[in-house]
């Protein structure tokens, strides 16, 4: 008897025990995203593969979405996971998973419908939705004239929800919304005439256009709106408390705007006409001396592409071009500058592009250390247009003003200062045509950018008419003369 009584007490005591361990199992709080974030070291973003967002080139992985959301793994102490969505959906869908991303950067604005599958971050660009028409074709001015339309955008985007809503005041319209497309897709669709109409934001318009000869904006669509990152639904928002506070920094210590800088800044100092006018001579004139620019690359360890970019803002890839200065060449080299770089004969395209690369590699060399990449690339530029001496005259200004003298979003400020006698009188070296060389490097930057495109890893194997027909080219403006020194 007493036996049992002893086995009866033990087993309760064991239920008890058991009892208790789950209930304070239960009452373990789960980690938190940041929490789980920084315990697996890794950072899970989701994003788009546009050139707006995120893409790769010969030198890795890039993007304004990518760089930003880099700087924020960084910070976390994280490394940085990036997956790319197949379209809209399936990233919402992908940031709803308990195992998937948890985080998304791919320019994304916020509306009442996505607010209910997810939470957004503090804004970091604004854009403005745009409706983008064929030249040629009847511009639409209003909502209106959106009706009789053939008229396609990405499944699931904010302009899809923008069309919805108009639809509600025109029963008449009518769009088609696709998975299957990015926006680089539904700005050649429009440069083809596959279909009238398509709605994009502004800047990836701005990162696009150059690309397509005959795309146009009808009209602004509604007020400008801000991008954000997002994060699932739900009680938890450390990760976007975190990311928030990221953001509002970034926005402070001007991280945000040499972003923006960066990658929107220079994207349409070309205009329609010059970008065709490259375009044609991509085709035509590039061929002849790529392999030189190739092979002189090689030895002075530079990208093939910027010295392109540097020949073609110079003489527009024409070798025995001479300006009214007396600079002659494919690369318009000075005298001086070709007898120090050991080149003979500055008409021959072999010499001159050999010089101009060893001149702009010791114009680099020669940069303060404290100049970083990527500006030490525009720096190294300017320098090559306007000498280092003024360069360092506009830093001088620069830092004088409270400015950063080695970043060149501050620094492109000063340079036209140099024309200006209150401010050369001040200086070193004095007057200078200071404004050029900012036009020089902008110039250049677009056209390295095109390079870049055409060039990446998945489209190598086509000849260069194929690849920029995939981004078409602009025609309605001139391009600018190469620089005059």
């Amino acid at each position: 008897m007493f036996a049992h009584t002893a086995l009866r007490q033990r087993c309760a005591k064991w239920l008890i025990a058991t009892g208790l361990f789950l209930m304070l199992a239960a009452c373990v709080e789960k980690p938190s995203t940041l929490e789980r974030v920084k315990e697996d070291g890794v950072l899970r973003v989701v994003t788009r593969n546009s050139p707006a967002t995120y893409f790769q080139d010969r030198n890795g992985e890039t993007g304004f979405e990518y760089e930003l959301v880099k700087r924020f793994a960084d910070e976390l102490g994280v490394e940085l996971k990036i997956e790319a969505a197949d379209n809209l959906d399936d990233l919402f869908t992908q940031l709803s998973q308990p195992s998937g991303p948890v985080l998304a950067a791919a320019g994304l604005v916020s509306s009442a419908q996505r607010k209910t599958q997810a939470q957004f971050s503090h804004p970091y660009l604004e854009v403005t939705p745009q409706v983008i028409y064929r030249n040629g074709r009847p511009r639409p001015t209003q909502p209106s004239g959106l009706v009789g339309k053939k008229i396609m955008v990405l499944k699931g985007s904010s302009h899809a929800e923008q069309l919805a809503e108009l639809k509600k005041q025109y029963p008449a319209l009518e769009y088609e919304e696709s998975d299957a497309v990015e926006v680089v897709d539904l700005l050649r669709m429009v440069d083809e005439g596959q279909i009238d109409l398509t709605l994009v934001d502004s800047n990836e318009l701005a990162m696009n256009q150059v690309y397509f000869s005959n795309v146009r904006v009808a009209f602004d669509l509604g007020e400008a709106r801000d991008q954000r990152w997002a994060v699932a639904a739900g009680a938890d928002t450390s990760l976007l408390d975190k990311a928030n506070a990221f953001l509002d920094e970034a926005e402070k210590n001007g991280t945000l705007q040499r972003l923006k800088e960066r990658y929107y800044g220079h994207v349409d100092v070309l205009g329609y006409v010059g970008a065709y006018t490259f375009a044609q001579h991509l085709q035509q004139r590039l061929p002849k001396y790529e392999k030189q620019f190739k092979a002189t690359a090689k030895t002075e360890q530079v990208d093939w592409r910027l010295l392109a970019a540097i020949g073609y803002q110079e003489s527009m890839w024409q070798p025995e071009v001479t300006s009214k200065t007396g600079v002659r060449g494919l690369m318009m080299l000075t005298q001086r500058t070709a007898q120090a770089m050991g080149v003979s004969n500055r008409l021959d395209p072999r010499q001159s592009i050999m010089g101009g690369a060893k001149y702009f590699m010791l114009v680099k060399d020669q940069l303060d250390d404290s100049i970083k990449e990527p500006d030490r690339t525009w720096f190294a530029l300017a320098g090559y247009n306007v000498g280092s001496g003024h360069l360092e005259d506009a830093r001088t200004l620069a830092r004088r003003e409270g400015l950063n003298p080695n970043k060149w979003l501050d620094v492109k400020k000063m340079l036209p200062r140099l024309a200006q006698k209150q401010w050369y009188s001040k200086t070193r070296y004095g007057y200078a045509r200071g404004g050029e060389p900012v036009h020089f490097v902008a110039n250049i930057r677009r056209y390295y950018d095109i390079l870049t495109w055409v060039t990446q890893p998945q489209l190598e194997g086509q000849p260069a008419d194929a690849n920029l027909h995939q981004p078409g080219i602009n025609k309605d403006q001139p391009a600018e003369q190469p620089a005059q020194r």
